[in-house]
């Protein structure tokens, strides 16, 4: 995995994902608060799409666990729930690439539901209190905000000549 990090565009891959961190963790007010996409897991679904031999599950599980040490969260949640994402996307990545943008982001949907879903039920095995209706908005936020960002990070790829 060291070896991968020196290769062609690891640092514009890397910068990718620190700006994704900065997204997640910047404070908004509480209102907006409750649609934030999931940037960190937007940011996987891409690069396990475009470059599946490069980032992977291991990217994927250590994303996570960075997410839950800067969010003060339960160490594993996100790193179980990205890995998964990874998977799902290493998998199906070749026909998710032939899916038009609307497409995708109905998988992506269904990716960041499985992600809160995975995070709701580790919360509910530990004890926590339930959540309400807007625990789902950031999936539909993220599924809105999709186009944007795979056009954003393949112009990156593009830019940087990262294969």
């Amino acid at each position: 995995m060291i070896g991968l990090f020196f290769q062609r565009g690891a640092m514009a891959i890397a910068t990718t994902f620190l700006l994704a961190y900065v997204l997640t963790i910047v404070p908004l007010p509480s209102w907006l608060s409750t649609v934030r996409p999931e940037w960190v897991a937007l940011v996987i679904i891409y690069w396990c799409m475009a470059l599946p031999g490069r980032i992977g599950i291991g990217t994927a599980w250590l994303s996570g666990l960075l997410l839950d040490v800067l969010t003060a969260g339960l160490l594993g949640q996100h790193a179980l729930s990205f890995a998964l994402i990874a998977f799902i996307t290493i998998q199906l990545y070749q026909r998710l690439r032939l899916f038009p943008l609307w497409q995708q982001a109905l998988t992506v949907l269904l990716m960041v539901i499985l992600h809160l879903m995975i995070i709701m039920w580790i919360k509910g095995v530990t004890g926590a209190t339930g959540e309400n209706w807007s625990y789902w908005l950031p999936a539909v936020s993220s599924m809105l905000l999709w186009p944007a960002v795979f056009i954003t990070l393949r112009e990156v790829r593009r830019r940087y000549n990262i294969k």
